[in-house]
């Protein structure tokens, strides 16, 4: 083979290496970030209270998702095409547990545990309340879909560079309040209240 040919053999095969690393190697022995974190995000929702009754017990709505870090990428490039169903997350499918009924975007929810994807079509955004638990978060099944809720979109006007999925409340009164994703410069919203 010739010298030039195996060079181009060499930056062939290099190509989807180099597209595939987020941030420069570490030195040998150097510490570094890991490429995504696992997050829990729990929000305990305290029935009503009865005079003369003891408290009781909250229901708790928990959301587990792979935390990717921009690292100096534009994100998420997932949610620039339209039709692309994104993870909503990193690594395995994120997932919503919750233990009472919700209502997400004029869509009830009942308690259970549910994966979450996002998907944009004709520009609109959608979040993708799925049946399917336990996967790896690409592994997606749209027959399995509980629901497709439309989402609220924003530019931020400063960058996150760690995606960040919380249900804010409303209230210190009332069980509802705003779902929000946001990552890079894009915000995702829908409302949120228990039943």
């Amino acid at each position: 083979m010739r010298p030039i040919a195996l060079i181009a053999l060499a930056v062939l095969t290099a190509a989807p290496l180099a597209a595939q690393q987020a941030a420069p190697a570490a030195p040998s022995g150097a510490l570094r970030a890991p490429l995504s974190t696992r997050v829990v995000f729990t929000m305990p929702l305290a029935p009503a209270r009865v005079q003369g009754q003891p408290a009781p017990t909250p229901k708790n709505v928990s959301i587990e998702y792979g935390q990717p870090h921009a690292r100096g990428r534009n994100v998420p490039t997932e949610l620039n095409t339209d039709g692309t169903v994104w993870r909503t997350g990193a690594n395995s499918s994120t997932t919503l547990r919750t233990e009472t009924a919700l209502v997400i975007g004029g869509a009830d929810v009942p308690a259970g545990n549910y994966s979450l994807y996002t998907i944009r079509q004709n520009g609109q955004y959608f979040l993708i309340i799925n049946n399917n638990t336990g996967q790896w978060g690409t592994e997606y099944d749209a027959t399995k879909d509980l629901v497709r809720v439309p989402l609220r979109s924003r530019q931020r006007s400063e960058a996150q560079e760690s995606l960040q999925i919380v249900m804010v409340p409303a209230d210190n009164q009332s069980a509802r309040g705003v779902l929000t994703i946001s990552w890079g410069r894009l915000e995702l919203s829908a409302d949120w209240s228990a039943k």
